[in-house]
């Protein structure tokens, strides 16, 4: 599942690949690149930014004006970047997913089904990446800020806001589910009801960077196929603290799980008056 901490992996794998390197080659195969040649331009780093990975640059003096530029990608839900050897076989997905592939003596990067794929000078990333919330595994990471953030929006239900990545960057629909469990919270309680919000801002970050450098995503602490999860996946399958069904519903435009015993809903709001 694409969410931060499958991002934060991700570019240190394309780090270990490609930083310090000068590519061979490249071969973008979306329209708005299709004729961009990166030969000769050198890889300084492979970051994340919430689930945005910035892959930072420098041209060689005759490419451009400016020297910096970033390669932003974004992996969504099916996105993925890997690390071959020259002349290994790239096995992760069929070819007609490669959207782009940067040779460098040592490595070959291949990005599947990236989504807003862009180059662009490394002195623009705040016009693109400026909305977003502080980064859960970032070093700007600021709980505070985070907690300022969603409070703004009282109304909003916890479950949407959390997914929100102006409020904080890098939880995805997987983290949102177990942590709302965790805290006991149902998915559908407003911002503003939420007893303990900073709290909930400080398990979302230890969550995330309890997975953080292994691509197996566990909340339980199990590593285990069909134990990494108290909910989420798990519909209809006994909660694993009062044994109850766990549920699935819409909230938003993403599918939320919970257990309707550890999750009660929301108390009505007073009426007016």
């Amino acid at each position: 599942m694409p969410e931060g901490d499958t991002v934060w992996n991700t570019a240190r794998v394309l780090h270990r690949a490609l930083a310090g390197t000068r590519l061979t080659g490249s071969d973008f195969r979306v329209p708005a690149l299709a004729t961009t040649d990166l030969s000769g331009w050198t890889v300084r780093e492979s970051a994340s930014r919430g689930k945005h990975l910035l892959l930072r640059l420098t041209a060689p003096p005759q490419a451009a004006p400016a020297a910096d530029w970033t390669l932003h990608s974004h992996l969504r839900m099916d996105g993925a970047w890997r690390a071959y050897a020259p002349g290994e076989r790239w096995t992760a997905r069929p070819a007609h997913l490669i959207r782009v592939v940067l040779r460098s003596p040592e490595a070959v990067a291949v990005g599947y089904h990236l989504h807003e794929l862009a180059l662009l000078p490394t002195a623009g990333e705040e016009h693109l990446l400026g909305h977003l919330g502080p980064d859960l595994l970032g070093t700007d990471w600021d709980p505070d800020e985070a907690v300022r953030r969603l409070a703004a929006a009282p109304e909003v239900t916890i479950g949407e806001a959390l997914l929100d990545q102006r409020n904080l960057a890098g939880v995805g629909n997987l983290y949102k589910c177990e942590l709302l469990f965790l805290r006991g919270l149902s998915p559908w309680t407003p911002v503003g009801a939420v007893p303990d919000l900073a709290g909930t801002v400080a398990l979302a970050q230890r969550l995330l960077a309890a997975n953080r450098g292994r691509w197996t995503q566990s909340t339980t602490g199990a590593l285990r196929r069909g134990q990494t999860s108290y909910v989420y996946g798990r519909r209809a399958q006994p909660c694993r603290r009062c044994g109850t069904a766990i549920g699935k519903e819409e909230l938003g435009d993403r599918v939320t799980y919970w257990c309707p015993t550890c999750q009660p809903p929301p108390a009505p709001a007073p009426e007016a008056g």
